[in-house]
């Protein structure tokens, strides 16, 4: 689905902000690339104030996570580009969570450092690439669709 020209410029941009969730979210998936590559870490430094922010708020994470849903991806009143990006940024911080509860079991495992280190990694490398290429569709004005994500994005969002 890309209709070049369809959406306007302000939907592009609000598109691409409810990415900054997932986004934020990763970054403590990058603990160990950061340290390994100091040089990577200084590309998330403007993350950081949001980062703080969600952090020192409790809950803050349900909060959004319900703000988004009903206010924007329930409200037939907004674009369904905005709409359509909302609940694909939503269903990614899902999928990081379920991430956390995946690399809780790891760490429980002794000597699984390597492989926590390695899950961590690639899951960080993987959402970065995800916000990435939905932010870079969505400035071009088109839906960026994400196997299997995008599928059960376009159930939720008619």
């Amino acid at each position: 689905m890309t209709w070049r020209g369809s959406t306007t410029v302000s939907d592009r941009i609000f598109a691409c902000l409810p990415y900054l969730l997932p986004l934020v979210e990763g970054l403590a998936f990058g603990s160990f690339l950061f340290r390994e590559f100091p040089v990577i870490g200084l590309l998330f430094i403007p993350l950081i104030p949001i980062q703080g922010i969600y952090s020192s708020i409790p809950f803050a994470s349900l909060i959004i996570f319900f703000a988004l849903f009903l206010l924007v991806v329930r409200n037939e009143k907004i674009s369904h580009f905005i709409r359509f990006n909302t609940m694909q940024a939503i269903l990614l911080d899902i999928v990081l969570f379920l991430c956390f509860i995946v690399l809780e079991v790891v760490n429980s495992i002794p000597g699984a450092d390597f492989a926590l280190e390695t899950i961590s990694n690639t899951i960080f490398i993987g959402i970065v690439a995800a916000v990435v290429y939905s932010v870079t569709q969505s400035l071009f004005g088109r839906y960026a669709e994400i196997p299997a994500i995008s599928d059960a994005v376009h159930m939720q969002v008619r």
